[in-house]
């Protein structure tokens, strides 16, 4: 788990930094020095160590920097130079570009790091439209705007930001080396936090974020001009980041630990019972796929419930599921089949038979059930207020017929949006995009990175919405150890979907989503059942 800071609650954390006795300057020197290390391991290719002074066995890279005004700038500069001692870069090959010269005479951690540059002889200059100079880099670094940003970039650093993507756009000309490697610190600039479509914003390959990192670096209507997002930490204390947490951003690790383990003498009610009404005429597909994202996440029976068209279609081939016609009552009939979680909507519709099934389920969420809703069943709980153990799965689109607010607006800042209907609905959101968020009604919010392009297909969300139905009836079959918890089940849900997206199974190739359900299986596996059977069980007593 990663915590994560508002940017403009930066300069309050850097404020309490100091009285720890972390001056500005020491700040800058460790997180310059930390982002050459990160950079140089991610990107090897560039950089062939030799002794100072030495014929180099290697061409060293290109390396232009472009400065505004602040500390973010300063990073960039002792990044630099920790380059240049460390052998990693040549003076021959740096050049430094600022936004203006600090003026003499101060001493900040800008004027300190451009002095230390310019006594080693590295070419330092103002910025005037300098795009030849840029075109020549290997590696650009993007020191021109930091968190410090207060409205959209203007005057030098906006010309310096165009020109960086101008240059990405632009194809490389016959006989040119290409464009370069162009690598943000902590954010790329023009990104913070009221950040809204049309405003400039630097395009990166790869952004050094610095532990905290910020909040904006996952808004989904800007996550992909960071390009590769790489931590860097050991800069500030533990405990002090964690005082200005605003949310966390959640690898599958993290997530799959706050789920309960299946021990080895579980028996399958006790894996919970999932009931799912889905799908429709030409959308049985729907059905079938949320029902196998459920078997994937280890519930431990599934009950999908169908239309009476739809029931001679998915019976035969239904392995290992229940399938019954539409006229079974929610819930079950009796003790048996009293589901753990009920999932509503993957290819539903929205006609008056589905309200009508909708409203008869929320007694069950009442009761204590978890009512996972997703697609349709979204659109028509749009007037409903739940007890909390509610879990809706909208798109963005989705989310945004629900919400009445534009997509646009939605996908710019989904944190305040999300944690505003979680609150008023009391309920759990799970919003996809490509970059996915959870919401509790008590204002927790967990990210789960995304950009796994496998993904943008018909399917992928019946599969997550089966997956967090199975967790969730888990969690609820589990109870008497520990209560219920919507956001626990969604983080661990949507970080399954996406350690699915980018497992060997689906890597490089364009798939049918149930294999993101097979994959989802493996990997669930290994983190829920039993490391080694055969150290708990006498093979030939295996009761099956």
């Amino acid at each position: 788990m990663s915590s994560l800071v508002l940017a403009e609650k930066v300069r309050l954390l850097d404020g309490e930094a100091a009285e720890w006795g972390l001056n500005p300057f020491a700040l800058v020197e460790a997180a310059g020095r930390a982002c050459a290390a990160v950079l140089v391991k991610a990107f090897p290719r560039f950089f062939v160590r030799h002794p100072a002074g030495s014929r180099p066995a290697a061409k060293a890279p290109k390396i232009t920097v472009l400065a505004g005004s602040g500390n973010n700038a300063a990073d960039s500069l002792v990044m630099l130079r920790a380059l240049l001692l460390d052998g990693r870069a040549d003076l021959t090959n740096a050049l430094v570009l600022v936004s203006r010269l600090p003026a003499a005479g101060g001493e900040t951690p800008l004027s300190e790091a451009l002095l230390a540059i310019q006594k080693m002889g590295v070419s330092v200059r103002a910025w005037d439209r300098e795009e030849a100079a840029l075109s020549g880099a290997d590696i650009i670094i993007d020191g021109i705007a930091g968190t410090g940003l207060q409205g959209p970039l203007r005057g030098k650093a906006l010309e310096m930001a165009e020109a960086v993507n101008r240059l990405r756009e632009d194809p490389p000309v016959d006989g040119s080396p290409g464009r370069p490697l162009v690598v943000s610190i902590d954010v790329p600039s023009g990104n913070f936090d009221e950040w809204r479509p049309g405003m400039p914003l630097l395009a990166a390959d790869a952004t050094l974020a610095i532990e905290p990192q910020k909040r904006c670096l996952y808004t989904p209507a800007v996550r992909s001009r960071a390009g590769r997002i790489l931590s860097v930490g050991g800069i500030f204390p533990p405990a002090l980041i964690e005082k200005y947490r605003d949310a966390e951003r959640l690898s599958w690790r993290d997530a799959a630990r706050r789920l309960p383990e299946i021990w080895a003498d579980t028996y399958k009610y006790e894996r919970g019972l999932v009931e799912i009404r889905a799908g429709a005429t030409g959308t049985a597909g729907a059905a079938r796929l949320a029902a196998r994202g459920a078997q994937a996440a280890g519930a431990g029976l599934v009950r999908l419930i169908v239309d009476d068209s739809l029931y001679p279609i998915l019976a035969p081939a239904a392995t290992g599921i229940m399938v019954a016609p539409g006229g079974a009552s929610p819930g079950g009939t009796s003790g048996r089949f009293q589901p753990d979680a009920v999932l509503l909507g993957p290819g539903w519709g929205r006609g008056q038979d589905r309200a009508a099934l909708l409203e008869q389920c929320l007694p069950l969420e009442e009761q204590g059930v978890p009512l996972i809703l997703d697609a349709d069943a979204v659109y028509l709980a749009k007037g409903l207020t739940f007890h909390g153990r509610a879990i809706l799965t909208p798109h963005a689109g989705e989310f945004a017929a629900y919400t009445g607010l534009p997509k646009e607006e939605i996908l710019a800042g989904p944190a305040p949006v999300l944690r505003r209907f979680a609150k008023e609905k009391n309920a759990h959101i799970l919003f996809k995009s490509h970059v996915l968020y959870a919401a509790a009604p008590d204002g927790r919010l967990g990210i789960i990175d995304g950009m796994a392009p496998v993904l943008a297909a018909g399917g992928s969300g019946d599969v997550l919405a089966g997956i967090c139905a199975a967790l969730a009836a888990r969690l609820r079959a589990a109870g008497k150890q520990r209560a219920f918890d919507g956001y626990v089940c969604a983080c661990a849900a949507a970080a399954l979907l996406m350690e699915a997206a980018r497992s060997p199974e689906t890597a490089g190739r364009f798939i049918d989503p149930s294999d993101l359900a097979c994959a989802a299986s493996s990997i669930a596996g290994k983190a829920w059942l039993p490391a080694d059977l055969t150290n708990n069980t006498n093979k030939d007593d295996t009761i099956i």
